[in-house]
């Protein structure tokens, strides 16, 4: 899959009366500013996307869809093409709006500041949430590595805020330690999952593969409930469009570093996930804890897998961690300037928004700890479930505004042929994000839209004060 061909330079139609001049793209001064401030290069925001794609979930992922049978990769191969859609349409709306906040820039540009703070706010809760879920994960792993961890309550959780806030210190350091961490993470982590998924296919055994189709379901319903497993593999395609600000020369290398990124993800998770069919028997698998340890020893021999496991999978998490930091602080940093988010949302320093990342990691770590301080009542895993909805609908708000500068034919000319396709790509990626939605399930919807819910009285508090201040 290549990445889109660049637009040809058009001067944008301005935009509808209904709906508010989107923010002015961010100076290059703004990222770039000082020595520890530096605007991410192609290779960096292609980093930054297949890092946030990639967290922990695929080291559990072969064994959580086994149970359904081989039939399962044809369901990873559907969700490949609908998130590919979706990376195509943000580079397409990254080449018109190349601004910091990503899905809040296309909302607000389309469709006004209700719709724009409906997609700021959902993404912001997203990351937060998802960032102290990824912290507890991690714990897990760091279990494996150090025993002792686990003897306490006190020390895991204490493992679990060290996790959050050692991004977050990289993050207040500037966005050039961003991008190196970001780097050197994804290296580091692909480097066991490439060994798993290209080395694995040389010992590649086809009777370890089981049933193609292992439930008495119609093909059709082992499709449909591989994928509510697998649906959330993607969540992260919009990372190099939320930072575009940062990124040099954003209308071509967000698009690209999107494609890329999603694409290479998507090739490590089928590669990955067939080598583990293909090494560790059927049986086994529906049971494993730690499916590409069981590949690692099943290829070399020895129980050292889980330890190499282990180490990856806190790598993985570390570097997701580092990226979701960075996108945390970016949507309320757009939403801020535009007075829909407080003001000290909008106060940047080293290139990064210092506010947003402090807020994000202090929020992310009182649910840290409530999780370990109020036994199992199941909050922690209702709230991470309930953010598998709320990731999805910036992404409808995006798709839906692509196809509205399409129709309206108000954002730059485009030949029919381009437009043809644009307007294709941008009906499927739609389609995608309403799968995601429906796979979220009734009880995160019902929780989901309570949670918007309370965004609409923050919505209404933001813009009577913004509506208050004088005229300049």
């Amino acid at each position: 899959m290549h990445a889109p061909d660049p637009a040809p330079p058009t001067t944008p139609d301005p935009a509808p009366p209904t709906a508010p001049d989107p923010a002015p793209a961010a100076a290059p001064a703004e990222a770039g500013s000082g020595p520890h401030a530096r605007r991410f290069g192609l290779p960096i925001a292609t980093c930054l996307v297949m890092g946030n794609i990639i967290g922990g979930g695929i080291f559990l992922l072969p064994a959580s869809v086994a149970p359904f049978g081989t039939i399962s990769l044809v369901a990873f191969g559907v969700l490949t093409l609908g998130a590919i859609a979706l990376a195509l349409v943000f580079g397409r709306l990254a080449e018109r709006l190349p601004q910091t906040g990503g899905p809040y820039v296309y909302a607000r540009a389309a469709f006004g500041d209700f719709a724009g703070f409906l997609a700021a706010w959902s993404y912001w809760i997203t990351t937060w949430v998802s960032n102290a879920a990824l912290a507890v994960a991690a714990v897990g792993y760091l279990r494996v590595l150090f025993p002792a961890l686990g003897a306490h309550t006190w020390s895991m959780c204490l493992g679990a805020l060290a996790v959050q806030w050692l991004p977050a210190l990289a993050n207040l350091a500037g966005t050039r330690y961003v991008g190196v961490v970001q780097l050197v993470s994804t290296v580091l982590k692909f480097a066991p999952l490439l060994l798993v998924a290209v080395g694995g296919l040389f010992s590649f055994d086809p009777a370890n593969l089981g049933p193609f189709q292992a439930t008495g379901q119609s093909p059709a319903g082992a499709v449909s409930a591989s994928a509510a497993i697998l649906l959330f593999s993607y969540l992260g395609v919009e990372s190099a469009a939320v930072s575009a600000g940062e990124v040099r020369d954003p209308a071509r290398n967000v698009g690209r570093a999107t494609v890329l990124g999603t694409t290479g993800a998507a090739a490590v998770y089928l590669l990955g996930t067939l080598a583990v069919f293909g090494l560790v028997a059927h049986d086994k698998l529906v049971t494993s804890q730690a499916p590409f340890s069981d590949a690692v020893d099943a290829m070399f021999g020895g129980t050292w897998g889980g330890t190499l496991v282990a180490c990856a999978a806190v790598i993985s998490m570390v570097g997701a961690l580092n990226g979701w930091t960075l996108l945390s602080a970016q949507t309320p940093y757009a939403a801020a300037r535009d007075g829909l988010f407080p003001k000290v949302f909008e106060t940047k320093r080293r290139g990064v928004p210092v506010a947003g990342v402090l807020v994000t990691a202090a929020l992310a770590s009182a649910l840290t700890v409530y999780n370990y301080t109020a036994g199992g009542d199941g909050v922690f895993e209702v709230l991470v479930l309930v953010t598998t909805f709320t990731a999805t609908v910036p992404y409808l708000l995006s798709t839906a505004a692509q196809i509205y500068f399409l129709a309206s034919g108000q954002r730059g000319r485009v030949r029919r042929g381009r437009l043809v396709r644009d307007a294709a790509l941008a009906c499927l990626a739609f389609a995608f994000s309403l799968w995601l939605v429906a796979g979220s399930g009734y009880a995160a919807v019902y929780q989901g839209v309570l949670f918007l819910f309370a965004g609409v009285f923050c919505y209404a508090v933001m813009a009577a004060r913004r509506d208050r201040r004088p005229a300049s």
